[in-house]
């Protein structure tokens, strides 16, 4: 009986590579590299699964590239905005995603960044580093206090909710706007004030987004937005950059329109606006929020096990409905 083949597009840990390797025949670039989608339709000729990475489009065109025996595409990430899912339903095509893993780390890497903007610890390295003559006194490289300031977030999911507990414990309220309030249970734990977005633009201290890329979430905070918080305001991206419009981002940053920007995520990545790059009030991270040893490898593995099972006839454990 020939064993199901399995294309993995980028190198993932060892872990879940053994899964996959009980499960069937696997297929992984050498060296690790980014595949063009000319050539992953290419490699994905003949699969029956496929292990991808949010770099991947994930669309009817691959799993049309791949053939009708394909059954599963499993999703190294949460987000799943670069997939058709409704596309792969149609063709029979389960689909999968890694939620919940990477909540913890990706909110220490969100709050991690409003530290750092908010108390000029990249401005202050960079000073260091390039040996800049400096002398303490009262005045020097003042920043932001925490402690009896607002936070709002944008999307109150597992990851907004983790990232409000952190606040909690710096002294902070939390305010949160969404596409539906959260539930009465979770807005008591985190004495969490619902707002609509313009209100909460206007009164948070500091904005962090948390919510999907959807068509509706596209440029979310576009010029207007950021005209409407408030000048001592700061904001920060974890989620996918595209949500933020990077431009009116960093001409508002030099303008002063906002305080300051904490960004792991950008519009174009690996691209960044050059602008943002000459700026000292923000922040930049290399898409870092779930780099973790112990969370990139929970992700893989639960990646693995959802292709596993549904190559052994049974029922993913975390599926995504087109």
């Amino acid at each position: 009986m020939t064993r199901p083949r399995i294309v993995v597009t980028r190198k993932i840990p060892e872990a879940a590579m053994e899964i996959l390797r009980e499960a069937g025949e696997v297929w992984a670039p050498e060296p690790d590299r980014a595949l063009p989608v000319e050539e992953l339709h290419r490699v994905a000729a003949g699969a029956d699964a496929i292990v991808a990475t949010l770099q991947d489009r994930v669309d009817g065109a691959l799993a049309d590239a791949a053939g009708p025996q394909l059954k599963v595409i499993s999703t190294v990430a949460v987000g799943y905005d670069n997939a058709d899912v409704p596309a792969l339903a149609d063709r029979g095509v389960v689909f999968t995603n890694t939620p919940g893993v990477l909540t913890d780390a990706t909110a220490d890497l969100a709050f991690g960044l409003l530290l750092a903007v908010t108390r000029r610890l990249g401005e202050g390295e960079r000073l260091l580093r390039s040996r800049t003559p400096w002398s303490f006194h009262l005045g020097f490289m003042l920043g932001s206090g925490l402690q009896g300031k607002t936070l709002g977030i944008v999307g109150l999911g597992q990851i907004g909710q983790a990232m409000a507990r952190r606040a909690l414990a710096f002294g902070m309220e939390i305010a949160y706007s969404g596409r539906r309030r959260a539930p009465e249970e979770i807005e008591s734990e985190l004495r969490a004030r619902y707002l609509d977005r313009d209100e909460l633009l206007r009164t948070a201290d500091v904005v962090s987004l948390h919510c999907p890329l959807t068509p509706e979430t596209r440029h979310l905070i576009d010029a207007g937005a950021l005209s409407a918080m408030k000048r001592s305001a700061y904001l920060i991206n974890t989620t996918r950059g595209p949500v933020v419009d990077e431009a009116a981002l960093a001409e508002a940053l030099a303008n002063g329109e906002i305080a300051g920007a904490g960004l792991d995520v950008f519009e174009h990545e690996p691209d960044v606006h050059p602008g943002l790059l000459e700026l000292d009030n923000v922040a930049l991270a290399p898409h870092l929020g779930s780099a973790t040893v112990e969370t990139r490898t929970a992700m893989a593995v639960l990646a693995a096990r959802n292709t596993a099972a549904v190559l052994s006839g049974g029922e993913p454990l975390t599926p995504v409905k087109g």
